[in-house]
């Protein structure tokens, strides 16, 4: 039997037309209206209306549109494709609500979180903020050159030679900062804590203890000079800070603990640097020079030096105490130079004294005219006219402090001063004596 479609059949959705169009048949449809027989040629007749209106029409005895041929659809055909329009409409409910849960996921990852609340910062912290702020502006970053001739023109060039740290002593200028900071350099700048930077002159140094001081004309009002603390009654434990400019970062500050006293270190000229703070605050290159900082905010300290296999902080640095600071700096400020106390003799190598004496204590090899140690009756090491040696006094102790080298002799005249008298025991031709020395200027 034919099925002719008249009137508004075209008015279906277009997903059922496209389904029974590439099947060649229509499924269920439910007819609310009736229909009537073409007496010509036997075929149901559907109306418009009925069609317009049906929601599923299953239709009997159902045979392919003209021309085409007949096509038979089996059940099972049937099932397939009622099995693949639901496989596609659950895919497409799927996409859907993954679609959709992307985008709630999406908006909630890229909202801000929400700030949780804090309570205020603790007392320790308030401490240290205000020390830093108070402190910081005493804190200079010292950058040296060296001058150069260029290869192929007369112009001199300045080229970087480093880095390091300083802190300004006074209200004229002086800035203290390491010996080793500038040495070798040619030129010297200081930037100060408002970015604004100045040329620095020597103005004296102490190789022996790794101190400088250098000086800028500056406006005193830029100028804050550091607080200065002691180092004599320190304890092990106590906090400890220091402020500089690590690998040219300008004004950090670090925090750590006194870990040790009485510590000794070698200087660049290789003679003992004694009572040195030991801190675990952490101390990298261009932090020399800065300043060791207590809890109060005052100088204990001058960082030098850290023991590292790297070359970068491992909890082990050091500092020359401020005791030595504050003794040496004003002689330097003053006379550009150290006055240190001395008894006036050269002594002999350490080597030579281990090696060919086979003992320990100073040879002294020469006697200075007018010296302390002339005045004393101390004998230097002569030659005889027929060519024998004769050697001079072999300095054992001094006031009860053994002296077994040149390192233990700076040691103990490193805490003396111009005008003390120190008891020296003296071995001469085996014989024990003891001389009372007049320690004076070594270097006027």
């Amino acid at each position: 039997m034919t099925i002719k479609k008249t009137g508004c059949c075209h008015q279906l959705t277009w997903g059922i037309t496209e389904i029974f169009r590439q099947n060649r048949y229509l499924s269920t449809l439910d007819i609310k209206n009736t229909f009537h027989i073409d007496p010509e040629t036997s075929t149901k007749i559907i109306t418009g209306k009925s069609l317009q209106d049906a929601n599923l029409i299953k239709i009997t005895n159902m045979q392919p549109e003209p021309p085409g041929p007949r096509r038979v659809v089996s059940q099972s055909s049937k099932g397939g494709l009622l099995t693949s329009i639901l496989l596609i409409a659950v895919i497409a409910m799927a996409t859907l609500q993954v679609r959709a849960w992307w985008i709630n996921h999406s908006n909630s990852a890229t909202k801000p979180r929400a700030i949780s609340p804090r309570a205020d910062l603790g007392s320790d912290e308030q401490a240290t903020i205000k020390l830093f702020e108070t402190t910081s502006p005493s804190v200079v970053f010292i950058t040296t050159t060296n001058l150069r001739r260029g290869y192929f023109s007369p112009n001199i060039y300045k080229v970087p030679r480093g880095t390091g740290s300083g802190f300004i002593w006074d209200k004229a200028g002086h800035i203290v900062t390491n010996f080793h900071v500038i040495q070798g350099a040619d030129q010297a700048t200081v930037t100060l804590w408002d970015n604004s930077t100045w040329e620095a002159q020597v103005v004296g140094t102490e190789p022996d203890k790794d101190i400088a001081v250098l000086k800028v004309q500056t406006p005193m009002e830029r100028l804050n000079p550091i607080r200065v603390g002691e180092s004599n009654n320190l304890q092990v434990g106590q906090k400890a800070l220091a402020i500089g400019n690590p690998f040219g970062f300008d004004q950090t500050l670090t925090t750590g603990i006194i870990s040790a006293l009485g510590r000794e270190i070698e200087s660049v000229t290789r003679h003992p640097i004694v009572g040195v703070i030991q801190t675990n605050a952490a101390i990298n290159p261009g932090n020399s020079g800065g300043p060791l900082l207590d809890s109060a905010g005052r100088l204990i300290g001058i960082n030098t030096a850290i023991f590292s296999p790297t070359g970068s902080n491992a909890g082990i640095g050091f500092a020359v105490p401020v005791d030595t600071v504050n003794r040496i700096v004003p002689q330097l400020i003053e006379h550009g130079k150290v006055i240190k106390p001395g008894m006036g003799i050269n002594p002999a190598s350490d080597s030579f004294v281990t090696n060919n004496l086979k003992t320990s204590g100073i040879l002294v090899f020469n006697v200075l005219p007018g010296s302390g140690a002339e005045k004393a009756g101390m004998q230097p090491t002569r030659q005889t006219a027929n060519g024998r040696t004769i050697l001079g006094d072999l300095i054992k102790e001094i006031d009860g402090h053994e002296v077994s080298n040149s390192k233990d002799l700076f040691r103990i005249l490193d805490k003396k001063s111009v005008g003390d008298t120190i008891a020296v025991t003296v071995y001469r031709n085996g014989k024990k004596k003891q001389l009372n020395v007049i320690l004076g200027a070594l270097n006027k």
